[in-house]
Order: structure tokens, then sequence, then C-alpha cells
């Protein structure tokens, strides 16, 4: 299995309200329902008020490293990095567990 671990930290000046971001959200809630390549899910906002916390998460599984590529490169997915480029910055992390 490979994990996909994403943190987004919204730009400076963006809120969690903002409609972008709302809509950024619900692109990648909906997600599971539309590829099927995903076998875990979950994602949440940051509860630490810490400076070096990033504010959004995103933890997700998948069968192979096939799979993952085959998720990132799905229209659907890059509708959301689209939607997210507006107004967040990311790192990701993926490795085998």
């Amino acid at each position: 299995m490979i994990r996909h671990l994403v943190l987004f930290k919204l730009n400076e000046g963006v809120k969690r309200d903002d409609p972008r971001v709302v809509a950024g959200e619900e692109a990648f809630r909906a997600l599971p329902e539309k590829i099927s390549e995903i076998r875990f899910w979950e994602l949440g906002w940051n509860l630490s008020d810490r400076p070096i916390a990033y504010d959004f998460a995103i933890n997700s599984g998948f069968d192979d490293v096939d799979a993952l590529r085959r998720y990132v490169e799905h229209p659907e997915h890059q509708a959301g990095v689209a939607l997210w480029k507006e107004f967040a910055t990311w790192v990701i992390a993926d490795y085998e567990y």
C-alpha cells in the first residue's frame, strides 16, 4: 500500500470561509466517490495554533504506485488541484506501508 500525505498552507490573507476554499474542500471531499483507486481517505483542518503548522491535511491510501499515478492524473483530482492553486501551497509525502 502507498500512503499519500498532503499538507496545505493557505496563502496570506486567505481564510477558511473564503468561497474558493469552501469549493476546494468540497471538491476534495467528493473524490472518494469519483476515483476508484482511492482505498483510504481522510481530510481535515488543523487544530494546532503552532506557527509551523499547516492549515489543511489529506491522508490517503492506494494499492500501489500505479494506482497513485492514476489518481494524480485523474481529471477530478486535477480539477481540485486547479482550485487549490488559487489560494494555497502544499507539500506531499508518498511512502510504502
